[in-house]
């Protein structure tokens, strides 16, 4: 494909907040024009009217209209939920073409699985991005099949660029780092809101507690960012021998924090292969001439 990215047409099989996201990001950095942005989902009209007028985008439910976009476009990203990934893959199939690139933000959905159950040879990026996407900040893992030409990689690096930072790794490494990034903003959510309650319960109003964690939580973020030092020095810079922070170190310690967090990555990434697993590609769709 030697249409730039700035005008390829990029169709979005589902609406839903992460379809959006990417949308928005491509829409306002200028990357993609939002007249060759095509936003489709089953039957939500008011969803479907919100996109295109808060970003001019094409968007429709009528399955010619689909079919007109998706047979006409560049790039096709893949936004439905895994459950629904058979019955959308059977509709797909004979729509696509292995000139366009094809782009999974399905979470465990393997790329040997797209490939089986779309009967395809077509070029296929996996991603896995996460929330914060949604602001603009996001962090997408990438891997890419055998077909993904140099072009077709940089057209899915800019794409996911617009909405935050892009990691490529190898594809058996995509459900560690779902563990470890696309779970992760749940994880300082959820420390967040213990912070929180504790400040209440100390005797802070609840607007200070919810202000002061949010700034401390910028504040040590932009600091790794800004002096580009381990977190774990930084820590101990800020860890006096028998001082407040040590306490509240030790107590940490004594309660398996890090050994809690590491688990629960291992868990995220654990179920993440459970779903793509649990994605039947026994019954391979059949692709029309």
């Amino acid at each position: 494909m030697s249409t730039m990215l700035s005008q390829a047409k990029i169709a979005f099989v589902g609406a839903g907040s992460m379809a959006e996201a990417i949308a928005r990001g491509l829409i306002q950095t200028e990357v993609a024009n939002p007249k060759h942005v095509y936003m489709m989902n089953r039957s939500n009209q008011d969803r479907l009217a919100y996109l295109r007028s808060e970003y001019g985008l094409e968007a429709t439910s009528d399955p010619d209209t689909k079919e007109v976009f998706i047979r006409n476009a560049d790039v096709v990203v893949l936004c439905m939920k895994p459950k629904d990934v058979e019955t959308a893959f059977a509709e797909l199939a004979p729509m696509l073409n292995e000139k366009q690139l094809l782009i999974s933000v399905i979470a465990g959905l393997s790329i040997d699985k797209a490939e089986t159950l779309l009967q395809t040879n077509m070029p296929i990026v996996r991603t896995m991005p996460n929330t914060s996407s949604t602001i603009g900040l996001g962090a997408t893992g990438m891997s890419f099949s055998s077909k993904v030409n140099d072009t077709f990689k940089q057209f899915a690096i800019q794409m996911f660029e617009a909405v935050g930072t892009v990691t490529i790794v190898d594809e058996d490494k995509l459900e560690i780092l779902t563990g470890v990034s696309g779970s992760g903003p749940a994880y300082v959510y959820y420390f967040m809101e213990a912070m929180i309650k504790a400040g209440i319960e100390g005797g802070l109003s609840e607007e200070d507690a919810k202000q002061l964690t949010l700034q401390t939580f910028l504040g040590a973020a932009h600091m790794v960012q800004h002096t580009q030092e381990d977190p774990a020095e930084l820590r101990r810079k800020v860890t006096s021998p028998n001082g407040a922070t040590q306490a509240s170190i030790e107590t940490f310690d004594h309660y398996k924090f890090s050994e809690a967090v590491a688990q629960a990555v291992f868990a995220s990434a654990a179920r993440a292969k459970e779903m793509g697993e649990q994605i039947a590609a026994n019954s391979p769709v059949g692709k029309s001439v």
